[in-house]
């Protein structure tokens, strides 16, 4: 007899959690594909939300998370941390399959985003303006929420767009 499936559908209280987890996060961990090998790569990322609320990040063209993206735009984000007391697995987590988009630093909007992201990430201003340095937006593809032990949900994009 087949079990029946532990991840149930998003309801108003995962998709505010979601959001949640996501409006708090100032970094996360990305997860790509490495061009050459193939094999599966991670790397810690700043991030933020841009003003309509999609994941967005600020990286070097050094980084080797980079070039996978440039390849294959497919990723993963993981936002949500452990709480100070307790199993860090029973601690809400997100984790949210994505599509990179590069965006151009000469584009309309583009000193509105820059200003915006300095709000919430003032250290960037070191390096913001450095030429290797580009803005990534994150388009969610769906997700999937550990909201704590035994409560698990899946999330469309739309889902995951502020109301």
């Amino acid at each position: 007899m087949p079990r029946p499936d532990p991840v149930a559908p998003a309801d108003a209280e995962a998709r505010a959690l979601a959001l949640a987890l996501l409006a708090g996060a100032r970094h996360a961990a990305l997860a790509v594909i490495d061009p050459e090998t193939a094999a599966p790569g991670i790397s810690r990322i700043a991030l933020g939300l841009d003003a309509q609320g999609l994941p967005l990040t600020l990286i070097s063209q050094l980084a080797p998370h980079t070039a996978a993206l440039r390849v294959n735009p497919a990723a993963a984000l993981m936002v949500g941390e452990p709480g100070p007391k307790g199993d860090p697995l029973t601690h809400p987590r997100l984790m949210l399959r994505v599509s990179a988009s590069f965006l151009d630093r000469n584009a309309p909007g583009h000193a509105a985003l820059r200003a915006h992201w300095l709000q919430s990430h003032p250290k960037s201003t070191l390096y913001v303006d450095f030429a290797d340095f580009a803005f990534v937006r994150f388009s969610p593809v769906s997700a999937l929420l550990n909201a704590g032990f035994g409560r698990a949900f899946r999330l469309t994009a739309a889902d995951l767009l502020p109301h």
